[in-house]
């Protein structure tokens, strides 16, 4: 992949991706490679999302390695609410206390997958949102098809909660309207890219304050069908360049007005530095 291939932008490294797999084992064999690309493609800095016991270990491990440039949350995806057990919360504990992570989660409700029973998601989410409130850490939180048990549980912790984004934002705009009405930021994938299934977004995205809106890729899942097919069809880091169109042209706003505002805004939202 070329660096023109990889940004339509040509911009400096400045983009922030505040939501990246890179724990994900399909990244195991070329990292350096996707993390070369995705500077030339603009992107500085990468948090990577925590999701289960493992995927938090090697998140914060990833962020060790490459300071600066990679960093490490850590929650319990609903998937593996089975798996919430104290032990576990006390590890998101101890790496909050240490500052090994920059935020809470990926935690939430999925009720469209159902891999876990809904009351087994409910209650690791409710832990998850307690030990955010303990912490201060910022949360990373994740919904689909369960806006109305989300909601619920959301509403009754937000005062006692810091910065809440709802990541790789799918729903509809009444969705989106109540959790700006709970003072949260919204996170954009390449969902925005996919004609068939994310039209509504065009629409949807307009109403985003400009302090709250994110961007990011959810690498390895979500490949913009508008950027340039790979092989094996993965995302990754690079490709955030064309959520980063798209935000515009539904925004009415230039590629460098979107890029600027997503960047300060993940920034503030993780306290992370100005990119080097």
């Amino acid at each position: 992949m070329t660096q023109d291939a990889a940004n339509p932008n040509d911009a400096a490294p400045t983009l922030v991706d505040i939501g990246a797999n890179l724990a994900h084992d399909s990244f195991d064999h070329d990292l350096d490679a996707v993390l070369a690309r995705a500077r030339n493609a603009g992107v500085a800095q990468i948090v990577v999302t925590g999701s289960c016991a493992d995927s938090n270990d090697k998140a914060q491990r990833l962020a060790q390695r490459h300071p600066g440039t990679l960093y490490a949350t850590a929650g319990l995806h609903p998937h593996h609410a089975g798996d919430w057990h104290s032990g576990l919360a006390d590890r998101i504990r101890e790496a909050a206390a240490e500052g090994r992570i920059v935020s809470q989660g990926e935690c939430g409700l999925d009720y469209f997958r159902n891999f876990s029973p809904h009351a087994d998601q409910r209650k690791a989410f409710v832990a998850q949102l307690e030990i955010a409130t303990e912490t201060a850490l910022p949360v990373f939180l994740h919904q689909r098809d369960a806006h109305p048990d989300f909601l619920a549980i959301l509403r009754e912790f937000r005062g006692a909660l810091g910065a809440v984004v709802v990541h790789c934002f799918t729903d509809t705009q009444a969705a989106m309207e109540d959790y700006l009405a709970l003072d949260c930021h919204i996170g954009i994938t390449g969902w925005i890219c996919d004609e068939r299934r994310g039209r509504h977004l065009l629409d949807a995205v307009r109403i985003i304050p400009d302090h709250r809106l994110l961007a990011e890729t959810d690498a390895p899942y979500l490949l913009p069908r508008t950027a340039p097919k790979t092989g094996d069809r993965r995302n990754e880091p690079a490709m955030l360049p064309w959520v980063i169109r798209a935000l515009a042209g539904a925004r009415g706003q230039t590629e460098a007005r979107v890029a600027a505002i997503t960047a300060t805004n993940a920034r503030a939202f993780f306290s992370l530095p100005s990119a080097a």
